[in-house]
């Protein structure tokens, strides 16, 4: 795609989302920067946009030849909203489109699997993109770091299975790729880290570079499954915990030379991102000599 290109980011301000902003502008490319309330973001341009809303497709749309697209969070089915939005989405010239997807997702499969069948027949040139888990859930705002930051814990179902979690600015870089390389990779990319590890392993990481201590607590499935119906709908929550029992059983327990292979440089790793993104707890000051008055 030409650097004249504009690309419409969607999810603008999330995890993926502002970081394909950022990377994209700073390769010179022209962005529409969408979500429900505009934000702006620097050298992008804002536009309202919401999945439930057809009435916010059409500026959203407009003069865009790409669009990354990060589905409705939460929802089981977003096939039902994003399918019409990609056939307006193709009808208004859109020639690339790149999809958030997820690694325990595939083809077919639940929820935003639909969406990931649906795309090679709407677009000649588009990716799906099958991350692992974020390393940005222990450092971020999702509900492993708020548990870290509050209670020094992290709650799964996962038990000892590992994954091989990926950094959020590494997804950025290969959905930059995707959306500008001339080939698009008319395929689905699944990305991780250069290494799987356990949530016990994270656990072990964070302590070590924050400073506190942070261990995992192992929980049954039916445990985790409650406790996320208690704060999303059912559904998910069952999804979501199901996800954590394939952990457990060894699904994610692989890597990929992905984004290495789109980037040219080797994939980051979990103690290079905590590193970066967490806080470090200083070392208590020591008392100095007594002085005599």
């Amino acid at each position: 795609m030409t650097a004249t290109a504009t690309t419409l980011v969607i999810g603008a301000t999330g995890t993926t989302g502002s970081r394909t902003v950022a990377q994209l502008i700073a390769g010179g490319r022209r962005v529409k920067a969408a979500g429900r309330s505009a934000t702006p973001l620097p050298g992008a341009e804002p536009v309202r946009f919401d999945w439930y809303d057809p009435a916010t497709y059409g500026d959203a749309l407009g003069g865009a030849d790409g669009v990354y697209l990060v589905p409705p969070i939460g929802d089981p089915d977003p096939a039902t909203v994003m399918l019409p939005f990609l056939e307006q989405a193709r009808a208004a010239g859109v020639r690339r489109a790149v999809l958030l997807s997820s690694s325990a997702i595939p083809a077919g499969g639940p929820a935003v699997g639909a969406v990931h069948q649906a795309l090679p027949g709407l677009f000649d040139d588009w990716a799906v993109l099958r991350p692992s888990w974020f390393m940005q859930n222990f450092t971020g705002t999702h509900a492993h770091a708020d548990s870290i930051r509050a209670d020094g814990a992290i709650l799964t179902a996962a038990g000892t299975g590992r994954v091989g979690f990926v950094d959020a600015e590494d997804i950025a870089a290969v959905a930059v790729r995707a959306l500008t390389d001339d080939l698009a990779p008319n395929t689905d990319l699944v990305l991780t880290g250069p290494e799987a590890l356990s949530h016990d392993d994270i656990a072990a990481i964070v302590a070590e570079v924050t400073g506190r201590p942070v261990v995992h607590h192992h929980l049954t499935y039916e445990a985790m499954r409650e406790r996320l119906a208690a704060v999303i709908p059912p559904e998910f929550a069952a999804m979501l915990a199901d996800m954590d029992r394939a952990i457990a059983g060894g699904a994610e327990d692989r890597t990929t030379d992905t984004v290495e292979r789109l980037t040219g440089r080797p994939p980051r790793s979990f103690r290079e991102v905590a590193e970066r993104e967490l806080p470090v707890r200083k070392p208590a000051a020591q008392a100095g000599p007594e002085t005599s008055r």
